[in-house]
C-alpha cells in the first residue's frame, strides 16, 4: 500500500497463482460490495429476528431494565451511541456507555443488578467485551449480544442473542455489520415499545437502502482528496453516525478527522474553523435539526468548506439524501456516505480494505 496522494492503490491477486499486482477500483474493493449489501443485510436480519425480537420486546414491558449499559468498541461503540439516544428518547430508560477495562485491566464492575447489557461486536471474540459481559452478567445483568458471528463466545454466553445477520464481512473497514447493528437497535426499539410507525419507517428501509446507495456524493471527493484534518457534526441519535464517519475517514483515507456534537462544536472547537475548514454535517429532520441549520449557517460565515446532509440552508455543498422517518434518516446517510469514502481513499491513493496496523478482529484486553 502506498500514502501517496493520487497514486493508483494496488494488490496482490493470487486467485490465478500470481501474485498478479492489480490495480484498485472504487468498484473493485472489498468495502464497496460489502457497503452495498446493506438493503439486502436489512431485509434479512428483520425476518429472521421477528420472532426473537417479539419475545424479547414483552419482555422488557414486563420488567424494564433499571438501566441500559451498552458495551462495544470501534463502529461498534459508534452505534451505540445511536441506540443510546434511541432507548432513551424511546424507551425512558438511562443508558450508558461502560468502559470495557474496567473489568478487563482494572478487575472492577459496578452492581449490575436489573441492568440490561447491550453488547455490540462483529466478531464477538474481543478478549476485552467477552470479560467485561461475563463480568456484568455475574454482577446480576442481563447480557444481550447483537453480533455477527452468532456462533462467536459473545453470542454463546450471553442471556440473549440478537445475530445481526450481515454475512461474512472481510473488509477491516466495517460497513455493513455497523449498518445492520443500527437497524437491530431500531428494530429492538420498535418491538419494546410497540412503534407501529418506527416499524413501518423499518419495513421501508431495505429498498431506501438500496436508494441510498445510489445517491452521487462524488461532489465531495474533489473537495476532500488533499485535506489532513476535518470535523464531523451531527446530533441527537445522529451523532453516532457522525462518530462512524469519522472514524472510516481516519481508518481508510489516512486522516485525521473528528466527531462532534453540533451543540458541544460552540464549547471550543469551533475556534479553529475557519477559511477552507472542511465540515461533514449530518442532519435529520427531528427537534435537533434547527440547531444543526444554525451551526452551518455560522460555518458558512467564516468561510468553512461545509458539505451537508440532510442539513438545510445556502452555501456549501449539498449531498443528496433520501427523505425518510426521522430515525431511520441517519442509516441511509451513512450508507451513502460509505461510497463516498470509499471512493475518497482510492483517490487518495489507499486500499480501504486493509488500513496499516489494524486487523479485522482487534484483541483488545
Amino acid at each position: 500500500m502506498t500514502s501517496c496522494l493520487n497514486s493508483a492503490p494496488r494488490r496482490a491477486d493470487r486467485r490465478k497463482g500470481g501474485p498478479i499486482i492489480v490495480p484498485i477500483t472504487a468498484e473493485t474493493t472489498l468495502m464497496f460490495r460489502e457497503a452495498s449489501e446493506a438493503g439486502q443485510v436489512a431485509r434479512r436480519q428483520r425476518a429472521a429476528n421477528a420472532g426473537v425480537l417479539d419475545a424479547l420486546g414483552k419482555r422488557l414491558r414486563g420488567d424494564s431494565p433499571r438501566a441500559v449499559v451498552t458495551l462495544a468498541r470501534g463502529s461498534s461503540d459508534c452505534a451505540a451511541t445511536f441506540a443510546r439516544y434511541l432507548i432513551e428518547r424511546r424507551a425512558g430508560v438511562l443508558t450508558s456507555s461502560a468502559s470495557p477495562s474496567v473489568a478487563s485491566v482494572y478487575d472492577s464492575v459496578p452492581d449490575m443488578h436489573g441492568a440490561l447489557v447491550i453488547a455490540i461486536s462483529q466478531s464477538g471474540r474481543s478478549p476485552d467485551l467477552c470479560t467485561a459481559a461475563a463480568r456484568a452478567k455475574r454482577q446480576g445483568a442481563t447480557i444481550l449480544a447483537l453480533v455477527n458471528d452468532a456462533g462467536s463466545p459473545l453470542a454463546r454466553d450471553a442471556d440473549i442473542c440478537l445475530p445481526l445477520h450481515a454475512g461474512p464481512e472481510r473488509s477491516v473497514a466495517a460497513t455493513k455489520s455497523f449498518i445492520a447493528s443500527l437497524t437491530a437497535a431500531l428494530d429492538l426499539i420498535a418491538h419494546w415499545t410497540e412503534d407501529v410507525g418506527l416499524s413501518a419507517a423499518l419495513d421501508a428501509l431495505p429498498d431506501q437502502l438500496d436508494a441510498a446507495w445510489q445517491c452521487d456524493w462524488t461532489p465531495a471527493l474533489p473537495l476532500l482528496e488533499s485535506v489532513r484534518s476535518l470535523y464531523v457534526a451531527g446530533r441527537g441519535h445522529g451523532f453516532g453516525i457522525a462518530q462512524e464517519a469519522a472514524l472510516k475517514f481516519k481508518e481508510t483515507c489516512g486522516f485525521h478527522a473528528e466527531a462532534y456534537s453540533a451543540a458541544e462544536i460552540r464549547h471550543g472547537p469551533m475556534a479553529i474553523v475557519g477559511k477552507g475548514f472542511p465540515v461533514l454535517m449530518f442532519g435529520q429532520s427531528d427537534a435537533s435539526l434547527e440547531s444543526i441549520a444554525d451551526l452551518a449557517r455560522d460555518f458558512t460565515a467564516r468561510g468553512a468548506t461545509v458539505l451537508r446532509a440532510g442539513v438545510p440552508g445556502e452555501g456549501g455543498v449539498v449531498l443528496p439524501v433520501i427523505t425518510a422517518d426521522p430515525l431511520t434518516a441517519p442509516v441511509l446517510a451513512i450508507a451513502s456516505f460509505y461510497r463516498m469514502v470509499n471512493a475518497l481513499a482510492v483517490r487518495r491513493g489507499l486500499d480501504p480494505d486493509s488500513p496499516p496496523h489494524l486487523r479485522k478482529v482487534t484483541e483488545t484486553v
